[in-house]
């Protein structure tokens, strides 16, 4: 496990009060590593979870070659391009289980969609395109409304017995929990979930239940960091509001390294004379002060603190050394504490930085390999200032055009504090470190947010 500084030596360039946003993402990447433990759980208990050893499939998907569509199974070697074909029906093929019927020149069968194709049968016609006779005993095609090997499935066209259905890393959808019943498997092993510990800090925050008073501000962050964890299905383990003193911020400190693998605080990581979070953050652990080349956002902290239980105090404050632990068999994790991600205080810049860099952190601790955010190509309707030397993320609304284009607007005020901003916005305009101005037209990335806050 890499200290801060060796992770800082490795990175070219790396300037903790001046760190690209592309940079703090790699620094991360180094930084954090997946939990270890696994558990089995039933396919209804998965939805969220991560793969934690590849799925090969048992069985074929489908089974059998069988039919696409309702219709009438025939050799394609009896078409003939340009004629029409007149064929026999000598039985019918029903989903579930096999026809054992014989067929021979100029016979077909009628086939329901899933129904295994008869033996020496190797395409179908769709019912609307034959005519049958009075009797319902033959039919005829129109001239070239099929090819051969039309609408048949072929055996293990989806998956094939001992490939990789789902492969570690892989997050469990719903698709992946109906590709993992199609196989017949009712249990699954998955990383075990994360657990993530949450506070807010600083006097001025009102905690839900409180009056009003001057100079104070409901705690809006706790909501919303619980809302963002809640969504990537970890433990959320909430702890409110901690007090800007000493002795206050040491037992959250300690108590959420014990319990949890990562820690995220929000106010505290900037320069303030009055904030006692950052002296609080040194002496209890390994971690950097940053000011990103961002905005909204720029300061933030990581690094790791240590627990209660793992904690050796005496000893490592006499050697000045907080960096050795001791396994807690309570806590069942490993014992170098908790990763640590000090967020800024105002309530836009706290969800930016998350989902620009937490996020992807606690996927790739939670085992995940798709930790990266997709980015969209959207026409900007309108003109926005931007000096390169910095990343910004402006809250933007996408919409398709007349045209079926993409296009993106700001909601308006971009400031900081400006939360309702988040609440109208559906995606993040991201303008990267050397973008400079952009014009109406010009094409920009945005990261959505749809499944994400």
């Amino acid at each position: 496990m890499k200290t801060i500084a060796q992770i800082a030596a490795e990175l070219q360039g790396y300037d903790p009060q001046a760190l690209r946003a592309a940079d703090v993402n790699t620094f991360l990447d180094r930084l954090v590593e997946p939990v270890r433990e696994t558990e089995e759980l039933g396919i209804f208990e998965a939805l969220g979870r991560v793969v934690a050893r590849d799925v090969v499939s048992p069985i074929s998907v489908p089974p059998h070659d069988n039919s696409a569509m309702d219709g009438y199974a025939l050799a394609g070697a009896q078409l003939v391009p340009g004629q029409p074909l007149t064929l026999r029906v000598v039985g019918t093929a029903l989903a579930g289980k096999a026809w054992t019927g014989q067929v021979g020149p100029g016979d077909c069968v009628k086939i329901m969609t899933g129904a295994i194709m008869p033996a020496g049968l190797d395409t179908v016609v769709p019912q609307e395109f034959t005519t049958p006779d009075a009797g319902g005993t033959a039919v005829t095609l129109a001239a070239d409304v099929v090819r051969t090997g039309d609408n048949r499935r072929f055996k293990g066209e989806d998956l094939m017995e001992g490939g990789v259905a789902l492969a570690r890393g892989e997050q469990l959808t719903p698709a992946a929990l109906g590709l993992l019943a199609s196989l017949g498997l009712a249990t699954v092993t998955v990383y075990r979930r994360l657990r993530v510990a949450y506070f807010s800090t600083g006097d001025e925050i009102l905690s839900l239940g409180e009056p009003p008073r001057e100079g104070a501000v409901y705690d809006s962050n706790r909501y919303a960091v619980f809302g963002l964890l809640t969504r990537m299905g970890v433990e959320v383990i909430d702890m409110g509001v901690v007090r800007d003193e000493p002795a206050l911020l040491e037992a959250a400190f300690r108590s959420a390294a014990d319990r949890a693998d990562a820690i995220i605080t929000s106010g505290g990581v900037s320069v303030g004379e009055a904030d006692h979070t950052r002296t609080m953050m040194k002496k209890l652990g390994d971690v950097a002060f940053w000011r990103i080349a961002m905005r909204p956002g720029r300061p933030m902290a990581v690094g790791r603190i240590g627990g209660v239980a793992d904690f050796e105090e005496e000893s490592a404050a006499s050697a000045g050394d907080t960096s050795t632990f001791s396994y807690n068999k309570d806590s069942k994790k490993p014992s170098a504490g908790a990763v640590l991600f000090g967020l800024p205080g105002n309530p836009v810049a706290v969800m930016v930085t998350f989902l620009a860099f937490v996020r992807p952190a606690l996927l790739r601790m939670m085992g995940s390999t798709r930790t990266a955010p997709p980015l969209l190509r959207a026409i900007s309707t309108e003109a926005m200032r931007k000096k390169p030397g910095r990343t910004e993320y402006q809250r933007g609304t996408v919409t398709t055009a007349a045209d079926g284009t993409l296009q993106v607007r700001t909601t308006g005020n971009q400031g900081s504090g400006v939360l309702s901003s988040m609440v109208q916005a559906n995606g993040l305009i991201v303008l990267h470190h050397e973008q400079g101005n952009v014009a109406v037209g010009d094409a920009v990335d945005v990261m959505v947010f749809d499944g994400v806050i």
